[in-house]
């Protein structure tokens, strides 16, 4: 029997491809999203596209509500960035980035694991091509695995967690090379922050990493822009 995988998957271009990896590399994969009161939840459908396209089981969807404390341009009415340089985009941590999203998604995917036997967690973070967000760095996701395996009784029981990261030294044009290798369609996908409908904007930081990725792959993105 393949092994369980809890794999994180919000619909964009780096979580599709990590669901190609973790099922390439032979694990039944169980994928996990969130509504989390993002401005952007059109990527839960992309979710379902991208697992149905994959052929692994609809994404289990935990609905939490992080607009009850703000701080963020995608769970407020605060406007999003647009038309950022690629210099703005890199310097400093943006408006855009959720407090402790990922630490909160992540003890999600653990308590998932706990209780389904799944030794094997994956999450698409990247810290190449990104926003420069802190809980995307390899030695936050390093740093969650031993807190995991300190907190819960598989851990404590010599059954510890992996968290899987396959993403975090790539860019985004090696991200896309390898889940086209992988069979993945990233016109189901959906990175857009501020969509128009369902629509991406082609202006806020998202968009522009995205597609600054498919033109150094020397690919036009299938993605549809407003």
């Amino acid at each position: 029997m393949d092994p369980l995988a809890i794999v994180l998957v919000s619909g964009g271009l780096d979580s599709a491809t990590t669901l190609a990896i973790a099922k390439s590399q032979g694990y039944t994969c169980v994928p996990l999203s969130f509504r989390y009161g993002q401005r952007h939840a059109v990527e839960l459908q992309a979710a379902a596209r991208v697992c149905a396209q994959l052929g692994v089981r609809a994404p289990l969807v935990v609905e939490i509500d992080l607009r009850a404390f703000g701080g963020s341009a995608l769970t407020s009415d605060q406007p999003v960035p647009k038309g950022r340089t690629d210099l703005q985009i890199a310097a400093g941590i943006p408006v855009t980035y959720v407090p402790a999203r990922n630490i909160i998604f992540l003890g999600y995917a653990l308590g998932a694991a706990e209780s389904v036997g799944a030794r094997d967690i994956f999450i698409g973070v990247n810290a190449v091509d990104y926003s420069g967000y802190p809980d995307c760095r390899p030695e936050f996701i390093a740093a969650f695995e031993q807190m995991a395996n300190l907190g819960t009784k598989a851990g404590v029981e010599g059954n510890p967690v992996r968290i899987h990261a396959p993403l975090s030294h790539h860019s985004k044009a090696e991200i896309i090379a390898l889940g086209l290798s992988l069979g993945v369609d990233y016109g189901l996908t959906h990175s857009c922050y501020d969509p128009v409908g369902a629509l991406a904007c082609g202006r806020c930081d998202s968009c522009k990493i995205r597609l600054k990725g498919f033109s150094e792959a020397g690919l036009k993105d299938p993605a549809q822009y407003a």
